[in-house]
């Protein structure tokens, strides 16, 4: 072997050493495997849920597919497979761990219908049950073809049983007859998935964990739970598993933790840069990396969320000034939020195109945010010099510090710092008690304003939410014939008392308009127009004119919607069978949403 060759040997000898599974090649083999089992690959949809509006974001994989989970058929089929990205801030306080992060990406399988399951239950669909579901998900995990992960260090967990729902013996006899020795049965809070809201599909779920870490889990929806908290068999069983691509790249790799594999680790090494020093505290750099990256896909989905004091604004406002302040506290002087986002939008682009189809806004609103928060810190310190704080009680201290954070967006830690800085002697565990009770009242609140809000919502697929939804496919129709084809749908909420529709026009509708629009949409029910739906490829969808509101959430088949020869939309959700059942539409509100974003509030009377 001469020189040259001996050297490109030892080259691939040393690459193959050091070969690193990456999250892309994790992702395609997923769906590569799940394809080769019959499953459609469908794209990764809106991180804003169309189908469940008691949550923010989409926090699961199943959370798009709600519809099809409750008996509508998808378009592509029983069998599905996907990337799902999401978003979760329930555990937002532990980011800066090893695991946790506010947005990741899910790995997905379903199979919507199962048919005859061991126990005897009667088949609904082509999908699948627990068996398959098992089996397929240890062939990947196992075989050398796939992941190839040493059977001896996989281990799993079981629903053990719990409120008249018996315990899962068919997943364990399934496990044990895979060679399984190490099963766990736990409670209800870890093995029982579900429902997505209040109520709805759910089911137990068993887990796999590889070297004591979780990485993979299969729930079998098999009940339904009911308003009076009972729950019921569920008449469509369905599939679903989800598998996090961070957590799983980590493990596969030997690493301890999530910011040590890419493209958080390119993202972590970039806020050394900016902060100057390789030194940095660990939670400061994992937080700024998370929420950062986080907040760049919220900027860069296509339904134009943008920072304020409320909903999902608010959480993409937290996570940006959460960011800032860590930036802060390790002595990133300079503007860096828009740098970060940049090398997000470099790095996941390529899954992820909205990213830099949506590059401009992004970059704008991460600079306009941080000049605000800097606004903001500079008119809290000036109330700072206002305010005797010797002369004030532990609870006051304590609904002051909630204050700061909730009006002037001061976090507690820089509450404590400006006191430090002011020699003001206080009571840090008092006054976190105090902050704490304030912060518990309202969330309270809030919650008990989004029940409120969001009962009976579009998940329910109650009648009347059946009738605002087909309500909305006309009222859209109206707005593109009277203010132009400019005008597309950038969000709605459909609850049982109202319709709200969020749309792209720049201006404020003129009454006129609103009763223009509002007329068109009357005469049309008065027609008695039929409610049809057919299947389709995407590109037919395009040639006949049905409007798509979010191209990039759709696979290759659709279903789409008309409302005779007025409407035609590609869409997921029930819908009534004539415009007759409507009854009257009446525009009750038009307003600014965001920048260039009208929204509608109507009802039907």
């Amino acid at each position: 072997m001469r020189g040259t060759e001996k050297n490109q040997a030892f080259k691939s000898l040393i690459f193959c050493y050091n070969y690193i599974m990456t999250s892309s090649e994790i992702r395609q083999k997923f769906i590569k495997f799940f394809e080769s089992k019959g499953h459609r690959a469908i794209p990764s949809a809106s991180l804003i849920p169309e189908n469940d509006p008691t949550v923010l974001f989409t926090t699961a994989g199943m959370h798009p597919l709600v519809p099809y989970l409750l008996g509508e058929k998808h378009p592509a089929g029983d069998k599905l497979v996907n990337v799902q990205k999401c978003i979760r801030t329930s555990d937002i306080d532990d980011v800066g761990d090893d695991v946790h992060l506010t947005f990741f990406e899910m790995l997905g399988n379903w199979g919507l219908g199962s048919p005859a399951s061991t126990r005897g239950d009667e088949s609904t669909r082509g999908g699948y049950w627990k068996k398959e579901a098992i089996e397929m998900s240890w062939e990947f995990l196992t075989s050398k073809e796939w992941l190839e992960l040493d059977k001896k260090k996989i281990s799993v967990s079981i629903f053990k049983g719990e409120e008249g729902i018996p315990r899962d013996d068919e997943s364990a006899e399934i496990w044990k007859s895979l060679g399984i020795k190490e099963i766990k049965f736990l409670s209800k809070k870890e093995n029982f998935w579900g429902p997505a809201g209040q109520i709805g599909p759910c089911g137990p779920c068993t887990e796999m964990f590889y070297d004591g870490i979780e990485i993979w889990n299969d729930v079998f929806m098999e009940y339904n739970k009911k308003e009076d908290g009972t729950y019921e068999p569920l008449k469509q069983k369905n599939v679903d598993t989800g598998m996090g691509v961070e957590r799983t790249v980590a493990v596969l790799n030997n690493k301890k933790s999530v910011f040590d594999i890419e493209p958080l680790k390119s993202i972590v090494d970039k806020v050394r840069m900016l902060c100057g020093t390789s030194h940095v505290p660990h939670k400061a750099e994992r937080i700024i990396a998370d929420h950062l990256r986080a907040a760049t896909f919220i900027l860069g989905d296509e339904k134009g969320i943008v920072p304020s004091n409320v909903e999902r604004g608010y959480v993409l406002r937290r996570l940006i000034r959460r960011a800032i302040r860590y930036g802060k506290k390790i002595h990133i002087e300079k503007p860096f939020t828009h740098e970060i986002s940049k090398l997000v939008i470099e790095l996941m682009s390529g899954d992820y195109p909205e990213l830099e189809k949506n590059k401009d806004f992004v970059i704008e609103q991460m600079v306009q945010e941080e000049e605000r928060f800097g606004k903001t810190l500079e008119k809290g310190l000036k109330e700072f010099e206002k305010i005797p704080f010797d002369k004030k009680s532990l609870s006051e201290m304590g609904k002051l510090a909630f204050y700061f954070f909730s009006t002037l967006g001061f976090p507690l830690e820089m509450f404590f710092e400006e006191l430090k800085n002011r020699n003001i002697k206080y009571d840090e565990k008092g006054i976190s008690k105090g902050f704490q009770n304030e912060f518990e009242v309202h969330q309270e609140l809030s919650r008990t304003a989004t029940v409120g809000k969001f009962k009976s919502g579009l998940a329910d697929h109650s009648k009347q939410v059946t009738k605002l939804h087909t309500a909305t496919h006309l009222l859209l129709a109206g707005l593109r014939q009277v203010l132009g084809e400019h005008v597309f749908q950038k969000g709605s909420n459909i609850t049982a008392e109202r319709l709200r529709l969020d749309f792209s026009h720049s201006e404020k509708m003129t009454p006129e308009q609103i009763k223009k629009v509002e007329d068109l949409v009357n005469k049309q029910i008065k027609k008695d127009l039929l409610v049809s739906s057919s299947e389709m490829s995407l590109e037919e969808a395009k040639k006949i004119g049905a409007m798509g509101v979010f191209e990039s959430k759709y696979g290759d088949r659709v279903k789409v919607y008309s409302v005779g020869n007025f409407s035609c939309e590609i869409c997921g959700g029930p819908h009534i069978k004539s415009t007759k059942e409507l009854g009257h539409f009446k525009i009750l509100k038009e307003e600014a949403s965001s920048a260039g974003v009208r929204r509608i509030k109507a009802v039907l009377e």
